[in-house]
């Protein structure tokens, strides 16, 4: 088997085009595009060059840091605000410093535990969505001069594709419509897009896990893996650990398809600093080291130098932060350097490991023991210590770990693109259950149904029902192609057609295992609502046939399908009608909606 850069197809499109792919991590960031020419094999590039790195040749990633005045208006960013002379500037003016921002779009189901640290405050005036919006058109501008100034008449260039650009935004495996929506709005807020439907149309998204698994295969490790085995893409970065696990189902064209429900748990690089720093706390109470600014300090060396190399906890770790004259013998400071032992460093990282071991090991058990090997890309991945850890405690499973030669951090941005063109994932695995509320039947023999009778309602042809019924249009666990719909009809009864107008279904998700529940319960952590799917039924009104109701009251009764197409790396539901004459159509809309007009029983 070639890698994918020997077997992609020419691009088939009449026009040149630009597809720009962003990767906004929690700690660091990049980007990747490909220029589409009529007839020719895309190319993947990486934006390499950023204000601030022009000392660093070939450097594809940077911070993902903003400063703000006081007025909300960026300052700096990237590796600009890593610069001295804008760290100082930022301190004289009061600039605010806003990092691991991407961690607030998190979903509600998904607790973060900061180990008592607290993510930075938002600028003033400012939404997370603002701000991401904000960072997305630093990257955007940053990608706009990259390929300006470095491809011939890149000013033309530009021009002739800037109204139609494509974007392909990556998120974790953990993040759904929501989030998604969210993200779009970011992208309309820093001017990537128009706020229109042909503008939205023009974001794409992929889970980090996926686009991860692309830039594996680009990089030739498909072909090292046989089709009867599965294999795991583990996703390392700053704040996540992206986990999803797929098999070979053919090789010319390569299709592969998940074998596993994907995970995300918060395990990256980052709340291994978090623990040093904590730990630092402690340890340098009552020195003059002892200070935030101090401690600030010295974790950030800690990130920048022993976190990096770490490779053996039997050896002693230094942190090297200040200058030969700086020492303090009572906490283990000397000659500018922190002594940490290697069993105090190796703690720090346990955590962020042993939940990488149990997830990877549920990823075998809800394959079946499929997966044989483990592919390890990400910027955490670079660790020495975390690739041992993983190869050490997966070998007793006959499970190897491995990772590409290829730079890990920027597996996802060029993993993303690889995505859009090359598009070899056929089938996804369903991560919870999917469904709608509906009215039931009124049982007083049931004991369940007698705790509920408060709330019982009569529909106008005289059946008393009880809501909050919770039905299944899509389980957990289940093998979806892309173009495989899930449609479930229902009805409902209306005494006034003028409703037909403004007519709303939620699309309900539940986390809470396998067995499908019975009831929604609406402030439990394990329910929550994916997206509000409305439409304008009011062309049924001229079709739709009166009845009578047990007293004597007008009705009319309508039919309708929900449909949940979920094979695609964004979630669609819709709504299905049809007047006798023609199908209709009405797709999501993600909205906050604590109540739906019409109430609808399953048929």
């Amino acid at each position: 088997m070639k890698p994918t850069s020997d077997t992609r197809k020419p691009y088939g499109g009449s026009s040149r085009a630009l597809i720009i792919a962003l990767d906004v991590g929690t700690t660091f960031s990049g980007v990747s595009y490909a220029l589409l020419e009529p007839g020719e094999v895309p190319k993947i590039h990486g934006v390499t060059r950023f204000p601030g790195q022009e000392h660093v040749a070939g450097n594809s990633k940077i911070p993902s840091v903003m400063y703000y005045d006081r007025h909300g208006r960026v300052m700096a960013a990237g590796a600009e605000a890593d610069n001295a002379s804008i760290i100082s500037q930022a301190e004289d003016e009061e600039w605010i410093k806003t990092e691991l921002f991407k961690l607030r779009l998190r979903p509600k189901s998904m607790k973060l535990k900061m180990n008592g640290m607290r993510l930075s405050p938002l600028p003033r005036h400012k939404s997370s969505v603002d701000v991401f919006g904000d960072f997305l058109a630093y990257l955007f501008r940053c990608t706009k001069s990259f390929i300006i100034d470095t491809h011939a008449n890149g000013q033309t260039l530009w021009h002739h594709v800037e109204t139609s650009i494509e974007f392909v935004l990556s998120h974790p495996n953990g993040w759904e419509g929501a989030q998604q929506t969210k993200m779009r709005r970011a992208a309309v807020y820093g001017g990537l897009i128009p706020d229109t439907d042909e503008g939205r149309a023009r974001i794409r998204f992929v889970t980090e896990g996926e686009a991860s698994l692309h830039a594996c295969v680009q990089s030739g490790l498909a072909a090292d893996n046989p089709s009867r085995h599965g294999f795991l893409v583990a996703d390392a970065g700053g704040g996540t650990l992206d986990i999803s696990s797929y098999a070979v189902r053919g090789t010319n064209p390569l299709v592969i398809e998940e074998v596993a429900p994907p995970d995300c748990i918060f395990a990256g690089s980052v709340f291994v600093s978090r623990r040093a720093r904590e730990f630092l706390e402690e340890k340098l109470k009552g020195s003059k080291y002892g200070t935030s600014d101090s401690i600030d300090h010295i974790t950030k060396r800690f990130d920048e130098t022993t976190k990096r190399l770490f490779r053996d906890k039997k050896d002693l770790q230094f942190v090297p932060f200040g200058s030969p004259l700086d020492k303090d013998f009572s906490v283990g400071i000397r000659g500018g350097q922190l002594k940490l032992e290697g069993t105090e460093v190796a703690e720090f990282f346990e955590p962020s490991v042993e939940a990488a071991i149990t997830s990877i090991k549920a990823q075998v058990d809800a394959s079946q023991g499929m997966i044989k090997s483990v592919w390890l890309v990400g910027g955490f991945a670079a660790s020495p210590w975390l690739f041992a850890q993983l190869q050490e405690r997966l070998a007793p499973l006959k499970i190897t770990v491995s990772r590409p030669d290829s730079q890990t951090s920027k597996a996802v941005a060029d993993g993303a693109l690889g995505f859009y063109c090359d598009h070899h994932v056929s089938a996804r695995m369903s991560k919870f259950m999917y469904g709608v509320e509906y009215l039931r039947e009124y049982d007083p023999n049931d004991p369940e149904h007698h705790s509920r009778k408060d709330r019982l309602c009569e529909l106008p042809s005289g059946p008393r029902l009880l809501p909050d019924a919770f039905d299944c249009i899509l389980a957990r666990c289940v093998k979806v192609k892309e173009s495989t719909v899930f449609s479930r009809k229902y009805c409902t009864e209306l005494t006034n057609l003028s409703t037909l107008s403004v007519f709303e279904v939620e699309i309900w998700c539940y986390r809470g295992g396998d067995t499908i529940p019975q009831w929604i319960l609406r402030h439990a952590e394990d329910y929550s609502t994916l997206c509000v799917v409305r439409a304008d039924l009011s062309l049924l009104s001229g079709s739709a046939e009166p009845k009578h109701g047990k007293n004597g009251k007008t009705y009319w009764t309508i039919v309708f399908s929900v449909e949940i197409h979920f094979g695609l790396t964004e979630f669609k539901a819709r709504i299905k009608w049809n007047d006798n004459v023609s199908v209709f159509f009405s797709y999501m809309c993600q909205i906050n909606c604590d109540n739906i007009r019409e109430r609808s029983s399953s048929m």
